[in-house]
């Protein structure tokens, strides 16, 4: 009976974050009840006085536009109360500002703990949890342990805990404010002049076209979807998507503005849109944010996952003169890694994922969608007195001709072994196949090289999923590649090999 509780829990870790459903719909029942955000957060409590060896004074709680967002923050403020702690309710926040409030001080005090109810770009119905310390955010270990807890956990407390309503995301805004302020060093209306719109896509990002640019002289009315709306009636917030940023795109274009930027749901992902229209995400997206953290870190390492184009190191490394580690897949990870160099003695000011997550090194290495925003707005300001766009920057960088991603479901519950022996299997077939040369520093699946481009085969994070990346610099070369693979495929009787109809 226990182990079945425990699995229960256990099925609701998504890498660092819990995440489930959390409102029911004609196929899927509710994962995040409130008894189960009650008890993993029991457990939170217990764990963090087990790791730090006092009792969790101080937490703050907040969230994003998701329609249960009220639901769970409701059961997750009985649990610390019971637990005996002070919390302090921010309602509508950004994932990163929560970090930030074990950082800054708020009401004369900071949290020891916060917790964000989040689920990022996901669908209306799914929802989660993502706690921080002031060290930052959890392992993947840390949550699997706390979901343990939580399978067999009751409150012993005898005391209940005081609840504050307070309007962090005031301050929050105050601080990136003040970012702008010192950095573009032009009077305290810095942004006069600029017109700067914000797509939100109904998530907690719309804070900062009202908190952060109109404040400082920015004229933002080109925004959009800047209301919270929890069934994201427009477009899926999620920065990558492909109808989200072109609906970003519409908006500069029709605005005219100098820049748009586009928030995913918690606002811990960003991309931007110059004043042409132009996407910045992706590979541009990290030459950008790579020739902002170099600035000062002349030769520092900037560490990207395993998705970056070789012109983005041949940007990085040539026009910037910077160097990249293309490391694995997943913010967390490449997060890490840029934190383990610097522990190392190695200036690694930068930790990027092509997704759009962020994290610098003069920022705790917070993956923040609104701080990465700040500093391209910075920049922006600086670029607008000499007459220049963003899109000047990164026009040196090298993009392919074609890139394609087919992704292999694996027909396995069991499916991780099954993943590594195809990629096993494909390692061995490029060894020993004219044309294609195995990429020696790589840190997941198994990238080859080809004339002209390359292609990647992982195992999916957390889904049993094998994604194939593939670009190059010709034309018709992709589909080449794609019919040999499909071929090679074709012996592993558990792929799903019906993404390729789509490509080929």
């Amino acid at each position: 009976m226990q182990k079945t509780t425990e699995d229960k829990y256990l099925k609701l870790k998504s890498g660092t974050d819990i995440r489930g459903v959390a409102v029911e719909t004609e196929t899927e029942a509710v994962e995040l009840t409130d008894e189960t955000v009650y008890n993993i957060c029991l457990a939170f409590a217990k764990w963090y006085k087990e790791k730090f060896g006092r009792k969790l004074g101080i937490i703050a709680i907040g969230h994003d536009s998701r329609i249960s967002a009220e639901r769970i923050s409701s059961a997750a403020i009985s649990a610390f109360s019971d637990c005996g702690c002070t919390i302090y309710n921010f309602g509508l926040a950004s994932t990163p500002a929560m970090f930030m409030s074990t950082v800054l001080e708020f009401d004369g005090v900071k949290a020891d703990a916060a917790l964000e109810i989040t689920a990022s770009h996901h669908p209306y119905q799914r929802n989660g949890l993502k706690f921080f310390t002031s060290d930052g955010g959890l392992e993947g270990s840390d949550v699997k342990d706390i979901l343990k807890l939580a399978a067999n956990i009751s409150s012993d407390s005898t005391e209940k805990g005081d609840v504050f309503d307070y309007p962090f995301m005031d301050d929050y805004s105050a601080h990136l404010r003040n970012i702008i302020i010192k950095e573009v060093d032009n009077g305290d209306k810095p942004l006069t002049g600029l017109k700067i719109s914000v797509d939100a896509g109904n998530g907690a990002g719309g804070f900062y076209a009202e908190k952060v640019l109109a404040p400082l002289g920015a004229d933002v009315r080109g925004s959009q979807f800047l209301e919270p709306d929890g069934m994201f009636p427009n477009h899926i917030p999620n920065p990558e998507n492909k109808a989200a940023i072109k609906a970003a795109s519409y908006m500069v274009i029709n605005s005219k503005s100098d820049l748009g930027l586009i928030f995913d749901t918690d606002v811990d992902r960003a991309a931007c849109v110059s004043s042409n229209g132009k996407e910045i995400n992706r590979n541009r997206l990290v030459a950008l944010a790579s020739l902002i953290a170099l600035e000062k870190n002349e030769g520092g390492v900037v560490v990207t996952d395993s998705l970056t184009s070789d012109g983005l190191r041949d940007f990085i490394e040539n026009k910037l003169g910077g160097r990249q580690l293309r490391f694995k897949r997943g913010y967390k990870n490449v997060i890490d890694k840029a934190v383990e160099l610097n522990s190392g003695g190695v200036n690694s000011p930068l930790a990027i994922e092509t997704s759009g997550h962020a994290a610098l090194k003069e920022n705790y290495f917070l993956d923040d969608g609104a701080y990465l925003a700040t500093k391209i707005v910075c920049l922006l300001a600086k670029l607008k007195k000499q007459g220049r766009d963003v899109n000047e920057l990164i026009s040196d960088l090298k993009e392919p001709a074609e890139s394609t991603e087919v992704r292999l479901p694996i027909l396995l519950d069991d499916f991780k072994a099954y993943g590594e022996n195809v990629i096993s299997e494909l390692t061995a077939y490029a060894a020993a196949r004219d044309g294609f040369e195995l990429e020696k520093e790589n840190y997941e699946g198994v990238r080859i090289n080809i004339e002209g481009g390359w292609f990647l085969l992982r195992l999916s994070v957390h889904d049993p999923i094998l994604p194939l990346n593939i670009e190059n610099d010709n034309e018709g070369v992709c589909k080449e590649i794609l019919r040999e693979l499909k071929a090679f495929f074709a012996k592993f009787d558990k792929l799903d090999l019906s993404g390729f109809d789509k490509v080929l």
